[in-house]
């Protein structure tokens, strides 16, 4: 069994090392910066959208890898990833769109759309206060999106149980860890935690924050921000909360409860350095599952749309 592990092992290492920070410097120089500009506009008017993209990032990169499958627009007569159960609430499409259209004037059939994702994503990390980091590009857009391929690790997964998806996808229990420390800015709809507030409330959740809980999802459409301190800034203090055991998710809270888990938990919450650091290494890391390079799949001229068959791959980078 030795073998094939190392084969897959240098296999992954190859691939990644096909991305390269600045793969667009002499093909679209001003890529990076249309980018960093549109995340800025949208930031500054609607600071969740950083929640939005990092949610959109995490979705598409645990499905079919970092390709933009997540952005193909279901036909008549396939379902695409996008209007996938777990994919309904997700935002940030239109951003998307906007970009590639102000990229694609100034240099068409260049950047994929997988990449644009993964700028966008860094940028808005950067812009609520979270760790900067150079991410290497180079990825290619792919050629599949199937709603049934969509099978992410859910809100009231145990440890273990969301351990063996990210360990899936080459990822450790301290990528996990670190990963869901981004729900420093997120929200939930109460629907994903109902349970853990009635009947019978769930005794691992402080019960001042499950009786105000319980009163916000009186309404139906509800939502509640998974950190309750400071819900819109890339920190540490998401660690703090559930250390407190007001974690909103099951899994949020199960992090302090499993001994695999929470020694990290704590070393987050006392060193938000260390949580950075980390944090940054594993967005990075995310970034490279199952990428497409070379001459795989193709560069979007529409991210929702898949190029004619006679374009596929059309444009080699």
């Amino acid at each position: 069994m030795i073998l094939p592990l190392i084969f897959l092992c240098c296999v992954f290492h190859l691939v990644s090392a096909q991305l390269r920070v600045g793969f667009y410097n002499s093909t679209c120089p001003q890529a990076e910066t249309i980018v960093r500009q549109a995340v800025q506009k949208q930031f500054n008017s609607d600071r969740s959208i950083t929640a939005a993209l990092l949610r959109m990032h995490f979705h598409d990169c645990f499905v079919r890898g970092c390709d933009a499958s997540i952005l193909i627009k279901s036909t008549k007569s396939k379902q695409s990833e996008r209007n996938a159960g777990p994919n309904q609430t997700v935002r940030g499409f239109e951003l998307i769109d906007n970009i590639k259209k102000s990229i694609e004037i100034s240099c068409p059939s260049t950047v994929s759309c997988a990449d644009i994702i993964t700028l966008a994503t860094r940028d808005a990390v950067a812009l609520a206060g979270g760790p900067t980091y150079a991410i290497p590009t180079g990825r290619r857009d792919g050629l599949v999106s199937n709603a049934a391929d969509v099978n992410l690790p859910g809100p009231s997964f145990t440890v273990p149980q969301a351990l063996q998806s990210f360990t899936n996808k080459g990822l450790s229990l301290n990528d996990m860890v670190t990963l869901l420390g981004a729900h420093t800015v997120g929200v939930a709809h109460c629907n994903f935690f109902q349970n853990r507030l009635s009947p019978v409330p769930d005794n691992t959740m402080d019960p001042t924050l499950a009786a105000q809980l319980l009163k916000t999802c009186s309404k139906s459409t509800a939502t509640a921000f998974l950190d309750q301190n400071t819900s819109f800034t890339i920190d540490n203090q998401f660690f703090r909360q559930i250390m407190l055991k007001k974690g909103i998710l099951k899994i949020d809270q199960e992090l302090t409860l499993d001994k695999s888990s929470a020694s990290i938990v704590s070393g987050f919450a006392s060193n938000e350095n260390t949580f950075r650091q980390s944090f940054a290494n594993a967005m990075i890391k995310m970034a490279s599952i199952d990428i497409l390079v070379g001459r795989a799949g193709e560069i979007r001229n529409n991210c929702g749309v898949f190029n004619p068959p006679n374009q596929k791959g059309h444009k080699v980078l």
